[in-house]
């Protein structure tokens, strides 16, 4: 897979960690910035993210800001943009498994380099299983979602 990755200045001392972690896990990092720990503003980096998603140009998304909080917020504004926090593994593949969740997102001023390496490597390796037999909920449940979107959503 083609991953997208995208830091304000606050998630950038993780964000090395996190390309390594995807390029172990045998995926292509594409690096959205920012390219140092001078300020910037999240929301700009979880857009770029997003519109690569949304434009075919990648699978999925990691995003860092300092807590994981904005970053997300920011990314969740976006049309088909499933982002959550996930500072532990459990998360990070039952969020893809069950919620079709294509972003990870990471506080970089949370969670340290070990656990990012497993949860990363987790985010990856999980698929979406609303299509399989037994498991119709999880898609019913994504398409109310979607369908939240359609109708409240840009």
């Amino acid at each position: 897979m083609r991953i997208a990755i995208g830091s304000d200045h606050a998630g950038f001392p993780l964000k090395d960690t996190v390309i390594t972690a995807v390029q172990a896990a045998g995926h292509e990092a594409l690096d959205f910035g920012t390219d140092s720990t001078a300020s910037v503003d999240y929301a700009d980096f979880g857009e770029k993210v997003g519109r690569a998603i949304q434009q075919g140009q990648v699978e999925r998304g990691i995003l860092l800001c300092g807590s994981g909080v904005g970053i997300c917020i920011a990314a969740n504004k976006m049309r088909g943009i499933f982002a959550a926090i996930c500072h532990d593994i459990y998360s990070a593949h039952q969020g893809v498994e069950h919620d079709g969740m294509n972003v990870l997102c990471l506080g970089g001023r949370v969670i340290g380099p070990e656990p990012v390496k497993e949860i990363v490597t987790a985010f990856l390796s999980a698929r979406f299983v609303g299509n399989d037999p037994g498991e119709e909920r999880h898609a019913r449940r994504v398409g109310k979602v979607k369908k939240l979107e359609d109708e409240l959503g840009s």
